[in-house]
């Protein structure tokens, strides 16, 4: 299992996201699912060794011809983008498997769709549509031979033939203004999924919405867990609250749990800033609804201060809430987002954070959409600039028919290059160091 793992979109009001979903997205009826059991005897390595059919990362991977992407993209000195993968159906989170294959949700669809680059060209031979009938399918993660999908109310997890599909569990709320669910595995071997909330700004009913939830791998609740003993079976699974939508997370290298967090709206175009990196405790709360961050990038701990729309609950004030570490302008949508990993990027990136801003539909200061940068220093993040941008005309918002793309997640291979979804183009972009 890898430690440095890098989300539900932010760019339409909750009403049309759930006609959306409701049309294009989930099927009418689920598709059966057996129970978990046992995986068979084929448990690859979620990262490969190197082989004849998965070459180590290289300082110079291969480069398709120029593109469109290279046309209009802008990426640092040194490096270039290429798409790697178009016609897709609004691909939305990634992984990389045993086979050295990039697999991607497609939300809308409700299906997985495989991307094969089988001769290293940098560019996939075609469209593989592996998995379907599936609600809503957002974060997927390989463990232990098993493609984990997290869906619109359930996980299932699929052997590496996909002949094989299990239900892992379905504790987990399902539709609501923020649909989608994110999974990743943590270097404990638990099983963590983030859900977001059902509104702006509400009190929730249910304890497993504006969360991140931790199971066993089979589904069942570690009794670690801060709320395992619950009389609430649904808050048995909470691990951390008050968290209105956090679309992806990861663990550093010292093992600390980050995640993202998209702001609440309603307070301008300015307030709250967007939690880019939050450190997640154990048990905590983070603020939603009735707290938000009020410091504008490295946050040095500062205090969370009132929504005054909501009343406080008895025995709470912000006082109580985590304070984030980075936040980034209001309505910028951070989706996903990854670590750069040893390979094929400059040593002075390797543990910098690359996230995914799907960018603003409702400021009237347009938010950006590209993928940002955030620079660590001594394991903290200190700041942020532009890596790559050019998908939205000036002063049009990333919602307008106007614009090229929104990067919806962004990872890395095991070439070492940088690959980023694009759910409104339908593409997948690769990026990769050539040198200065």
């Amino acid at each position: 299992m890898t430690t440095i793992h890098r989300g539900s979109p932010i760019g339409l009001p909750c009403l049309i996201l759930s006609v959306f979903l409701a049309a294009c997205a989930a099927p009418s009826v689920l598709a059966p699912v057996s129970p978990v059991s046992e995986p068979t005897a084929i448990a690859p390595p979620t990262q490969p060794p190197a082989t004849a059919t998965n070459p180590p990362p290289t300082r110079t991977p291969s480069l398709p011809p120029a593109d469109e992407a290279a046309s209009r993209i802008t990426v640092p000195a040194g490096f270039a983008i290429h798409i790697f993968a178009q016609g897709l159906r609004g691909p939305r989170l990634m992984a990389f498997g045993p086979d050295g294959m990039l697999y991607v949700t497609l939300t809308g669809a409700g299906q997985i769709a495989r991307l094969p680059d089988k001769n290293h060209r940098g560019a996939a031979d075609g469209i593989e549509i592996v998995a379907g009938d599936l609600s809503a399918p957002h974060g997927i993660e390989w463990h232990d031979g098993w493609l984990y999908v997290a869906e619109s109310g359930r996980v299932e997890r699929f052997d590496g033939t996909f002949a094989k599909r299990e239900l892992v569990t379905d504790n987990i709320p399902s539709g609501g203004g923020h649909f989608t669910r994110t999974l990743h595995f943590g270097p404990d071997g638990k099983l963590y999924v983030s859900g977001g909330s059902s509104c702006n700004i509400c009190v929730e009913s249910d304890p497993r919405r504006a969360a991140i939830l931790r199971f066993n791998p089979d589904g069942t609740i570690p009794a670690d867990n801060p709320f395992a003993s619950d009389p609430d079976p649904r808050r048995q699974a909470v691990w951390a609250s008050g968290l209105r939508n956090s679309v992806d997370f990861l663990w550093t290298p010292n093992g600390q749990l980050w995640a993202n967090v998209n702001g609440v709206d309603g307070l301008g175009d300015d307030k709250p800033p967007e939690i880019i990196v939050a450190a997640i405790e154990r048990g905590k709360s983070y603020g939603w609804p009735y707290c938000y961050n009020p410091t504008l990038g490295r946050t040095n701990a500062t205090p969370l201060v009132r929504d005054t729309r909501l009343a406080l609950p008895q025995g709470f004030d912000c006082a109580m809430a985590v304070p984030a570490l980075f936040t980034d302008l209001a309505h910028s949508a951070p989706l996903g987002m990854s670590s750069a990993r040893s390979g094929n990027f400059p040593a002075a990136m390797q543990n910098d954070l690359f996230v995914a801003y799907h960018g603003s539909w409702n400021s009237s200061a347009p938010r950006d959409c590209k993928v940002e940068r955030v620079v660590i220093e001594n394991g903290v993040p200190v700041r942020s600039e532009d890596f790559a941008s050019g998908w939205r005309p000036a002063g049009r918002q990333c919602g307008d028919s106007a614009t090229w793309g929104r990067p919806a997640d962004v990872i890395f291979g095991p070439d070492g290059a940088m690959y980023i979804s694009d759910d409104k183009g339908g593409r997948v972009y690769r990026v990769v160091f050539v040198g200065q």
